[in-house]
């Protein structure tokens, strides 16, 4: 990776400010934190800095509170479950930049952890103000980018401070950015793109980047209604996105001049409503009944499926093959899963609730990476340059070396 890392500089008693993907899902009563993931990914880093007494000034957004303070999207949780999983205090700030921040910042010994509040309480994070930025830059005397699921944005943390401070990567920031490269760079091969989910807008780009290196492309979840009804299927109640049906002719055109095996479903789990109340029923694609929904592929799909998948050396998986939170139309989605993670090969998984669907399956750690970085995983694989990773890169300010 052609950019610093904590591995390569020297954070002996210096303030570190650490930008975090802290952005967890939170419980709708109470404030208690339903997923605290995010939090454990980047323990490596943290623990790093503080085993090499660092004074460390973390910072995170939280939800979407566009620029205003939201009582309920204060960091305080955050710091609470941070504090029990290092087993040491994580004092939580009220403010991000200012006097006050600035006088606990200068008080803080090697080895402290602070946690300022959520970033996207001020218009100047998501604008990214260069004053807001300096009031950040002014916490530290270096800056340390962890948060790769927030690097898709040009945001004043993870653009803006880099002009103003030395900046590296993180451990969790160079493990996404070298798996999701490999990808992309010289994977081994056969090289197998499982691509799911609700929409194919949602996934033109990576589509559009990865089909010309895989040597197989299946498709599952909602997006295959549209899928199959540009080859003449009729869909029942599925949605349809109608003006991108040209667009799934010509992807699949596409797959076969460069000789991708594409595989679509043979047979599909239906159902008159996808929450799990009615009937459902396996039908072949030429039979689905109209003001039914497709809510998962059938078994002859799963067989087909898992075969194909059984002699690939590189997996990259982003999307369910169903509606998989509930049972009904689970089967698909946990079927997969399990293949993927029995293969010997480089397994990658992205996506939010790909990531979610293989955790609650138990199946992530047999992964080689599961990346929690939702938009900017996809951003990532589509080939665009991720502004946060670009900062890095472009970073010419001194970095105290490593001693």
């Amino acid at each position: 990776m052609p950019i610093k890392t904590v591995n390569d500089i020297d954070v002996t008693s210096k303030r570190v400010l650490l930008r975090v993907d802290f952005n967890v899902p939170m419980e709708k009563s109470g404030g208690g934190i339903r997923d605290d993931t995010r939090i454990r990914v980047c323990l490596p880093t943290i623990r790093y800095l503080l085993d090499h007494h660092a004074k460390v000034i973390i910072c995170s957004h939280l939800g979407r509170p566009k620029g205003k303070i939201d009582e309920t999207l204060r960091m305080t949780p955050v710091a609470r479950r941070l504090s029990e999983l290092l087993g040491q205090p994580v004092k939580s700030l009220k403010e991000c930049v200012g006097p006050e921040v600035e006088k606990v910042v200068s008080s803080m010994n090697d080895g402290d952890v602070v946690l300022l509040e959520n970033l996207r309480f001020y218009p100047g994070e998501e604008k990214n103000d260069p004053e807001f930025a300096k009031g950040l830059a002014r916490l530290a005397d270096v800056f340390v980018n962890d948060a790769f699921g927030a690097s898709h944005r040009a945001h004043a943390s993870v653009v803006g401070v880099t002009n103003y401070l030395p900046s590296v990567a993180g451990f969790l920031m160079e493990k996404e950015v070298t798996s999701l490269g490999g990808l992309l760079e010289k994977p081994e091969r056969p090289f197998a793109a499982v691509i799911g989910g609700a929409k194919v807008s949602d996934k033109l780009d990576v589509l559009d980047n990865i089909v010309p290196d895989v040597d197989v492309l299946i498709i599952g979840g909602g997006m295959t209604a549209t899928f199959l009804k540009s080859r003449g299927n009729r869909v029942g109640k599925s949605l349809v996105e109608d003006d991108k049906i040209q667009y799934v002719r010509d992807l699949s055109e596409q797959a076969k001049s460069h000789d991708v095996r594409l595989l679509l479903p043979t047979d599909v789990v239906v159902s008159p409503s996808l929450d799990g109340t009615s009937e459902s029923r396996t039908v072949s694609v030429s039979d689905i009944p109209d003001g039914w929904f497709i809510g998962d592929i059938g078994p002859q799909t799963i067989a087909e499926y898992t075969g194909a998948l059984s002699g690939c050396k590189t997996v990259f998986w982003n999307g369910p093959m169903g509606v998989f939170e509930v049972e009904q139309f689970a089967t698909g989605t946990r079927e997969i899963a399990s293949t993927i993670a029995r293969l010997d090969a480089v397994k990658v998984v992205g996506g939010g609730s790909t990531v979610e669907a293989v955790t609650r399956l138990g199946v992530a750690d047999q992964m080689t990476h599961v990346s929690t970085g939702g938009g900017a995983t996809l951003e990532f694989i589509s080939g665009k340059q991720l502004p946060g990773v670009k900062a890095l890169e472009e970073n010419r300010l001194e970095v105290p070396a490593v001693r």
